[in-house]
């Protein structure tokens, strides 16, 4: 199963871009990969798994701003359909529990 984690948190003051980074620092950290800006994803092989992924991201909130959790199957996750404009990176298009993104 994927683990997908939206989040808008503000960045007008100081504090709050520290907020922000460190947030990100967190889900970089912890495995996430950046789907879109703002939108990160995780693979979690089980339910247990699942849950301390949750408890982490309790634990490292900011102190303000929206944060989303979405919980999908891997089959679901492949099923995504992406419409893109402009081809900004080469993108594998599998069905295999890991993606990867080609920046170039």
């Amino acid at each position: 199963m994927r683990t997908i984690v939206f989040f808008d948190l503000p960045t007008e003051t100081a504090e709050d871009r520290r907020n922000y980074t460190k947030f990100r620092k967190h889900l970089i950290k912890d495995g996430f990969i950046m789907m879109q800006y703002s939108v990160y994803t995780k693979l979690a092989v089980n339910k247990t798994v699942s849950k301390q992924i949750r408890s982490r991201l309790e634990q490292n909130k900011p102190k303000a701003g929206n944060i989303a959790v979405l919980e999908i199957t891997e089959k679901q996750f492949a099923g995504i359909e992406w419409i893109l404009g402009r081809k900004q990176s080469n993108m594998l298009d599998t069905l295999d529990r890991l993606t990867i993104f080609d920046e170039e």
